[in-house]
């Protein structure tokens, strides 16, 4: 009996994905109701739905314009330490805790670098003089309300970077800040275990626990015990 073959199957054609369509956005206008240190712009625009079927005519949304920060989580590499900055904060007065503990951070000024920012801020708010600043991200703050970004670094330096340990802020910006330390260790575990109320220095806390360098502290400790055991040795092969 003859066997039948099956059709071979026809090969699958490879689903030609459609180029997106720009996400145009008309601005009806914008003008600003708010103009003292900060902003706040009040706009009018169409967006165009995600799904392509249409538009959302006369949105009205305000913005809250403050410019862009910097951050820096600042790490004493010899003594594997975390420099920390608590002040007060009145925005977070009402619902608490009023004095928070947070990265060294401040405003980029206008044509002013991310990087410089933080060397002239590490110097007023914690009299640590910055070296290499590698860049761990940025980020927006809260996308719905404003438009503010934070630049946030972290900044290995040594216990001879502190140049000016009075530091505490800019007193005509009326500034009271607290320099202190935490090691490492106890501040990766307060990241882990959700025991931080500041969103940077949570990021900056996380980020720390899987790009930790080794400790250079411990590395020093058992360079000692490395010495003490060779020469140990020594003496029982001349017995």
């Amino acid at each position: 009996m003859a066997v039948k073959k099956k059709p071979a199957k026809k090969a699958a054609k490879k689903a030609v994905k459609k180029p997106a369509k720009p996400f145009v956005v008309r601005v009806r206008h914008r003008r600003e109701v708010f103009n003292r240190f900060f902003k706040i712009v009040e706009a009018e625009f169409d967006q165009p739905k995600l799904d392509g079927s249409g538009m959302i005519k006369n949105v009205k949304r305000l913005v809250f314009e403050r410019g862009d920060s910097a951050a820096a989580l600042v790490h004493v590499t010899d003594r594997d330490v975390v420099v920390l900055t608590e002040q007060f904060r009145f925005p977070t007065f009402d619902k608490g805790p009023g004095v928070i503990v947070e990265p060294m951070a401040g405003s980029i000024e206008a044509n002013e670098s991310p990087e410089a920012c933080l060397r002239r801020e590490m110097l007023e708010e914690i009299g640590y003089k910055a070296g290499v600043l590698k860049k761990i991200a940025h980020f927006y703050v809260s996308p719905g309300g404003t438009s503010e970004r934070i630049f946030l670094y972290y900044a290995p330096v040594t216990s001879a970077d502190l140049v000016n340990p009075d530091a505490s802020g800019v007193a005509h910006e009326h500034e009271d800040i607290r320099r202190f330390e935490v090691p490492t260790k106890r501040f990766i575990d307060d990241a882990l275990n959700g025991r931080m109320q500041d969103a940077k220095l949570l990021i900056a806390g996380l980020w720390l626990a899987r790009n930790a360098p080794a400790p250079m502290a411990a590395a020093k400790a058992k360079a000692p015990a490395k010495a003490k055991a060779k020469a140990k040795a020594k003496t029982r092969t001349k017995r």
